[in-house]
């Protein structure tokens, strides 16, 4: 499995090395942006297991990042790391959406320790859709039956892999998952094939899902990134 991918966002040289070199101590990848505007452009462009923001930043504060993130349709978990900690800033934080919150100076082994279980609950959350019959696009999937059935009630039953990813896609509404995250999750430790099977299989099913499978809006591509599930097509 691969190491969890860390956003941090914090301009305070010192704090955002001590940050960095203990979260990758403990396996994770981090990216470190130095103002707000960074981080914007790494949460828009990037897929990330964690976000980690200070409050107070150059160009765009925390919050505004936070509202960034959620306005995406993000569900990364965001800690909050600041020097302030009047209780009005900390329930704005939490009320745009930052899932927890820590005042400096913060005790080193507690913020990897918040960090874990923020990622922990992230992931048992969208372990698999809540449901195992969902709407995906304008189709009816069925993951016990392994069937999808088209508006016009057709049904037709496909593969295990079609399947497996389009439970992946549905666990990751709006995150963009590249070829390789979707080799590992949906191929697992089995000999990978080449990255090129993806774009295959996403083809086939863009012709089970899509209303015009040459114009994608459901399943889209990222050019240089992989692919996203748009699910606010659905219902178009």
């Amino acid at each position: 499995m691969s190491s969890m991918r860390g956003l941090l966002v914090e301009d305070d040289q010192l704090t955002a090395n001590m940050v960095q070199v203990n979260l990758e101590h403990e396996g994770f990848s981090v990216t470190v942006c130095r103002d707000g505007g960074a981080g914007m452009s790494a949460i828009e462009s990037g897929t990330y297991d964690l976000f980690i923001f200070d409050l107070m930043l150059p160009v765009h504060q925390g919050t505004d990042l936070i509202r960034r993130a959620r306005s995406l349709g993000l569900g990364t978990p965001i800690l909050m790391l600041t020097a302030r900690s009047e209780m009005p800033i900390k329930v704005e934080a939490l009320e745009l959406g930052a899932d927890d919150y820590l005042t400096k100076p913060f005790y080193v082994p507690e913020l990897i320790a918040r960090s874990r279980a923020l990622i922990r609950r992230s992931q048992s959350s969208v372990e698999a859709p809540s449901d195992r019959c969902f709407h995906f696009g304008a189709v009816l999937v069925d993951l016990d039956r392994q069937t999808i059935t088209q508006p016009d009630g057709s049904s037709e039953t496909v593969g295990e892999r079609e399947m497996n990813m389009i439970a992946l896609f549905a666990r990751e509404p709006r995150r963009v998952l590249s070829r390789a995250d979707i080799l590992e999750e949906v191929w697992g430790m089995e000999k990978f094939p080449s990255e090129r099977t993806v774009d295959n299989y996403v083809v086939r099913l863009r012709r089970l899902i899509e209303r015009i499978p040459d114009e994608p809006k459901v399943l889209v591509s990222v050019r240089g990134r992989g692919y996203r599930y748009d699910p606010s097509e659905g219902s178009k």
